[in-house]
């Protein structure tokens, strides 16, 4: 009996040391547990893209721009065609809520400067893969002829808009900055 005390002292995992501390039952622990993780990894694969809360988002954080097409530029009434901000996220996530508003004064302060426009993509999933989307939201700066000049993952201050927009070469007029 002492020596069978001595076994469960021993082992690491309490059990005694029985099949999972080794021989071929260790393997099946591996297996099961490899079976695991890619039944999560093949689910996960086909899921909507991520809400990133605003906690866990580093400000700014760029991306390397990519290549996804865009539609023709917006035009004011002059006839001049303006930079755009696309705005890529969904109307349930919470950073993407937090985004509203700040799209919105966006829109009515610096409509003769650049576009701003909001895509649901979960209602529209197509647009998601057109713009890459990892995670949402997603602000996707583009210039006037719509090729893109920086993207941000994550909640995006109005300020720290305006500033990358300022950054990138845009006029916001005088008293249009910053507020």
């Amino acid at each position: 009996m002492s020596a069978n005390m001595e076994k469960k002292e021993s082992s690491s995992c309490g059990c005694g040391g029985g099949s999972c501390c080794g021989g071929p039952g260790k393997w099946i622990w591996i297996a099961l547990a490899v079976a695991v993780a890619g039944v999560l990894v093949a689910r996960n694969a086909s899921r909507k893209p991520a809400c990133a809360s605003p906690a866990s988002v580093e400000m700014p954080a760029a991306v390397e721009p990519g290549a996804a097409p865009t539609p023709a530029p917006e035009r004011v009434a002059s006839g001049k065609a303006l930079p755009r901000l696309v705005d890529l996220g969904a109307d349930k996530c919470q950073a993407c809520k937090m985004m509203m508003p700040v799209l919105d004064g966006l829109k009515k302060d610096h409509a003769d400067a650049f576009v701003t426009e909001f895509i649901d993509v979960w209602e529209n999933p197509e647009e998601a893969k057109k713009y890459n989307v990892r995670l949402i939201p997603t602000q996707v700066f583009l210039d006037a002829s719509g090729g893109e000049l920086f993207r941000h993952e994550g909640f995006f201050g109005k300020d720290d808009i305006l500033a990358k927009w300022q950054e990138l070469g845009v006029e916001l007029g005088a008293g249009e900055q910053s507020e």
